[in-house]
């Protein structure tokens, strides 16, 4: 069943939001190429979190033992943080999701580590953030859902990337995921009609290669089955009538990427 979100449930999402913004840009800033380890990027999202006076959406989360996702070059979602060190020239995706007075926001962001990058990795950076752009646009009230998919795949695959199919976005509020499921491909004027109040995180998975992917004995990670790059950004978006409203922006109304 899909819910529809009242404006006191709305202002909740955007304060966890803000909240979700927040961190991120702090655990961005925090990484010191050759230096920081992904788990130090985990504690270090657990503090702040906390400090913000959220809760972790993802902490034991079916199971999940951290608090964040950190997904490394060929890691697609999922990453469990660990001893790996990022180094210059790495593509960390940080994924994060905070609780606050029983509502969820969630969102991620892929960066190159220490700001280096190959041509062609920040070229699927570019492109992986684009599409997000892509998909959100067609959030409003009106349309159908597969309108969102097909923005996004067609945006990658013209680029010459793909679209990871295994995995997709998801509806949030009061859960961390939702109905509907959210593809990032499929057919434009497919699938339920979108409808105002309707709240969803939307969330493109895009890898250099092909779109297969394989998940770790962790029974976590998922990488790339052919081992290319992967980029992973997420906004949470609510539908209205005008057209998307991005709640997990930060408290000043200033995007994250």
């Amino acid at each position: 069943m899909v819910y529809r979100k009242s404006a006191r449930d709305i202002a909740k999402m955007r304060a966890a939001g803000a909240i979700v913004n927040r961190v991120l840009r702090e655990l961005i800033d925090s990484i010191e190429p050759g230096k920081t380890t992904t788990l130090d990027a985990d504690l270090l999202a657990e503090e702040l979190i906390n400090k913000y006076g959220g809760v972790a959406s993802f902490k034991n989360y079916r199971g999940y033992p951290n608090t964040l996702c950190v997904a490394v070059n060929e890691e697609v979602v999922h990453g469990v943080p660990g001893s790996r060190v990022l180094e210059a020239g790495d593509i960390a995706g940080l994924d994060i999701g905070v609780k606050l007075d029983g509502f969820h926001a969630d969102a991620a962001v892929t960066v190159p580590v220490g700001g280096v990058a190959s041509e062609e990795t920040t070229r699927l950076l570019t492109v992986a953030r684009d599409a997000l752009f892509r998909g959100l646009d067609q959030a409003k009230a009106g349309n159908r859902l597969g309108d969102i998919g097909y923005a996004i795949q067609s945006h990658v695959e013209k680029n010459g990337f793909s679209v990871v199919r295994d995995l997709v976005g998801h509806g949030i509020g009061k859960n961390l995921h939702e109905d509907p499921h959210v593809p990032n491909f499929g057919k434009a004027g497919a699938g339920i009609r979108l409808e105002e109040g309707m709240t969803m995180a939307i969330e493109p998975m895009v890898n250099a290669g092909g779109f297969e992917v394989k998940t770790l004995k962790d029974r976590w990670t998922v990488v790339t089955r052919d081992g290319s790059m992967s980029a992973h950004f997420e906004h949470t978006v609510l539908i209205t009538r005008e057209g998307p409203d991005i709640l997990t922006l930060g408290a000043d109304g200033e995007a994250l990427f």
